[in-house]
């Protein structure tokens, strides 16, 4: 297969894949999104030669890329709407005041927005992508070594940053309730 086809196999099986990455990234409208996912697969045209046999890591990398320049771009507007609260309104999050007020998942979005970009990006790759420690790796532009160790490290401040949101939970004991006062004389 020339370069030529193995670029057009690789947008036809990938472009809504990479579209679905950079939309659930990059916080504007879906303008912005296919513009992003333009530059992807421009890159991806310009250096058809360096495809791989199974390219949709390799096309994350490229768009992580692309994206990191698009939020330079954006960043002031970004910086305003986030001042505004839009941005949160504008995708149905929202903090969670306790426990009772909303669902795991509003708890788990709300610790993730906590984490480090590379904590959620990491996180978000495994969850969001499907992808495994080896795909994350080629996307980060690392080893697989570091991309396991990055993934654990993201997972257990993710459960660090959960725990810490839910101090009430995390603090009650159920021992409370059994009589301290019986040491088993008799």
């Amino acid at each position: 297969m020339s370069d030529d086809q193995t670029f057009a196999a690789a947008y036809r099986e990938h472009y809504w894949a990479v579209s679905r990455y950079v939309a659930r990234r990059l916080d504007s409208g879906s303008g912005d999104v296919e513009e992003v996912v333009a530059e992807v697969f421009t890159v991806a045209w310009r250096r058809r030669s360096e495809l791989p046999p199974s390219p949709l890591p390799w096309l994350y990398g490229v768009a992580r890329y692309c994206l990191a320049n698009a939020v330079r771009g954006y960043g002031r507007r970004r910086r305003l709407l986030a001042r505004l609260g839009s941005d949160d309104t504008a995708h149905g999050r929202h903090a969670v005041a306790g426990p009772d007020a909303g669902s795991p998942g509003d708890w788990v979005h709300e610790a993730l927005t906590r984490l480090s970009p590379a904590d959620q990006e990491v996180l978000r790759l495994t969850a969001w992508e499907e992808l495994g420690v080896a795909e994350i790796a080629v996307v980060l532009g690392c080893g697989s070594r570091a991309a396991a160790m990055r993934l654990h490290r993201a997972r257990l401040r993710l459960r660090a940053e959960i725990d810490r949101m839910r101090p009430a939970e995390a603090t009650a004991t159920p021992h409370r309730d059994t009589p301290k006062e019986h040491h088993g004389h008799g």
